[in-house]
């Protein structure tokens, strides 16, 4: 019995030793990834495109401008009169010079001197004295170096009051020579 123990210990030990000595193929274990130092992630933000419209030249914009609205800014102003006056008043001086220093801005500009009147008097008395006050604007302007070709004159007498009143506040206003583009 003791042969059989050591022989069974002898045969455990030599089956312990091959099993031992068996070639084991290792399983290895995937690579780790890579560590790669995590930056911050930056979102890249690009400028809008700001599209700047062309600016427009002051000639560019005057000239898109239609007569009405040129009319209606009223860069040219009335000069006003004494009651059956036609000459030229020293308040009346700086506006025409005004007008002539515009005309001269704009050589394209051409003008038509309306000659208005109160509702005193004949309608032939007014239609001339208009005349006689548009003239004079007329004239003004042209001496103050505007070209004569590029202005006209009308006279509308009593025909077209820019004040209906019958007062004298209306009647001050209705006296007038009063300028209107009509050519650009």
């Amino acid at each position: 019995m003791k042969k059989t123990i050591v022989f069974s210990l002898a045969f455990l030990l030599l089956f312990g030793f091959f099993i031992s000595c068996k070639k084991k193929v290792e399983e290895t274990p995937p690579p780790p990834p890579p560590q790669v130092k995590e930056q911050p992630k930056v979102e890249k933000v690009e400028k809008p495109v700001v599209v700047k419209e062309p600016e427009l030249t002051e000639e560019e914009i005057f000239m898109q401008k239609s007569l009405e609205e040129l009319n209606r800014e009223t860069n040219l102003r009335i000069i006003h009169f004494d009651y059956d006056k036609y000459f030229i008043r020293e308040d009346a001086k700086p506006i025409l010079e005004a007008n002539a220093a515009y005309l001269k801005k704009w050589t394209s500009v051409k003008v038509l001197i309306e000659g208005h009147c109160d509702e005193r008097g004949t309608e032939e008395y007014n239609l001339a004295l208009g005349e006689k006050r548009a003239k004079s604007a007329f004239d003004y302007l042209v001496s103050l170096g505007v070209p004569a070709d590029r202005i006209k004159t009308i006279s509308y007498g009593k025909s077209q009051p820019m004040d209906t009143g019958s007062n004298e506040i209306a009647w001050q206003k209705n006296r007038r020579a009063q300028p209107t583009i009509i050519e650009k």
